[in-house]
């Protein structure tokens, strides 16, 4: 089965949103053994998404369509592929019912061209919208498939999730199971080298690095006949491939680094708080992206101030005087303050020049301090996270609150109960 993406919207061509849809389709494609040769943007207009259907099926035979379900005039992809299929526009009742409930649900009034999105190809497979009004559809003729959903990526993402992976894994008779191995501390190209003797070689399961900000996902990807057989043969390689990396591999299917830093808290009964400067309140947002966090986090401080961190936090004004906000003795004060004023076991913190500007000689522009504090362990990591780049505060302050997550992991791993002293200050 070869597949290709076609994104459908004139605001994806003229800029006005970034298409996250194919990104987002081509890793879930892959991680079920579907090959994307190619991938399109075509704009509102039938002429031109019909044509561009043509090519697509002339090298293709499964093509995954984003966009234009909506209930506008130029909402018209169902429509057109409906013409490319030679089928009639019929009223589907039980979409009609689905969008009814989700406006009487909402509190909105339904108004007339809503029901245009009951509207499908005569002979479609319907996806449920769980959390919008559009429903997806799938359409087969002649050994082609083409699957239409819904732009905006939320509805997407979950019509794919419920509906659409489970509609290809029938349609190719196999189960694809993936397992991502999460990575922090080590480069892509550098995880690739290191595993290369192992992963050149693998036929089933497979295993393929993705590089993301600060990181990097090794997803192992098995395909069988069920979904325990499929385990069965991607568990093996998931423990061999993060033996082979060792310390670097902070989980297995976490999700993200805060999911990992507040599961380690939560498992071994501990909370954090957080002094932050540079990375302004990023690192407690993270967290608290993780649903349960308050069970685990006690507060987070915006300390951008010197005056702040002497007043809230405790940093000794000599200290500030003599080394400067951005220094490792600053980071060590703010860490432990942060934990004093939460009665917290582990404190964090961020201090650094995200620049563009700010930066000396002796403090460039990238150099941040992470602090840690905790009864069983203390440390401060100085950083160097400039890459020479325009634009980057941005990056900086999030590789710091990645820095900052993993050091407070690895701080919560490193507790044993029955070697910490119980006096907490």
């Amino acid at each position: 089965m070869k597949a290709e993406i076609l994104c459908v919207g004139t605001e994806i061509l003229l800029g006005d949103i970034v298409n996250t849809n194919a990104a987002y389709l081509a890793r879930e494609l892959a991680a079920i053994g579907v090959p994307v040769y190619h991938q399109s943007v075509v704009g509102d207009n039938p002429g031109r998404l019909e044509a561009q259907l043509r090519d697509s099926f002339g090298r293709s035979d499964l093509v995954i369509l984003t966009g234009g379900l909506g209930p506008t005039y130029d909402d018209l992809t169902k429509e057109t592929a409906a013409r490319y299929f030679g089928r009639d526009m019929v009223m589907d009742e039980s979409s009609l019912r689905s969008i009814e409930a989700f406006f009487k649900k909402t509190g909105r009034e339904m108004t007339d061209n809503n029901r245009k999105q009951a509207l499908i190809p005569e002979g479609a497979v319907v996806f449920q919208n769980h959390c919008g009004t559009a429903p997806g559809l799938a359409l087969e003729a002649g050994g082609r498939t083409a699957i239409l959903l819904p732009g905006p990526p939320r509805e997407m993402q979950m019509m794919y999730e419920t509906g659409v992976r489970p509609y290809l894994e029938r349609l190719s008779g196999q189960v694809f199971l993936s397992r991502t191995i999460h990575i922090f501390g080590m480069g892509e190209s550098a995880v690739e080298q290191k595993l290369r003797p192992v992963i050149s070689k693998m036929e089933n399961p497979t295993a393929a690095p993705y590089a993301k900000t600060g990181e990097v996902q090794l997803r192992v990807t098995a395909r069988a006949s069920t979904s325990a057989e499929a385990a069965r043969l991607a568990d093996p390689a998931v423990q061999q491939l993060s033996e082979a990396l060792g310390g670097v591999v902070y989980g297995v299917d976490v999700g993200s680094l805060q999911k990992a830093a507040v599961q380690a808290l939560r498992e071994r009964g501990l909370t954090a708080a957080t002094a932050e400067s540079c990375t302004g309140g990023l690192v407690s947002k993270r967290i608290t992206e993780v649903p349960g966090a308050s069970e685990v986090f006690g507060c987070g401080v915006c300390s951008y101030a010197n005056g702040i961190k002497e007043k809230l936090l405790g940093v000794p004004h000599a200290v500030l005087e003599a080394r400067g906000a951005v220094s490792e003795e600053t980071a060590a004060a703010m860490a432990e303050g942060a934990a004093r004023l939460a009665g917290a076991d582990i404190g964090v913190s961020t201090t650094g020049i995200a620049g563009p500007g700010g930066g000396t000689a002796q403090k460039p522009v990238g150099l941040v301090y992470v602090g840690v504090w905790s009864r069983w362990h203390r440390e401060v990591l100085r950083l160097e996270l400039a890459r020479g780049q325009a634009e980057e505060r941005e990056q900086i302050r999030y590789l710091a609150s990645s820095h900052a997550l993993h050091a407070l992991w690895r701080t919560a791993l490193m507790y044993q109960k029955e070697r910490v002293d119980e006096t907490v200050f």
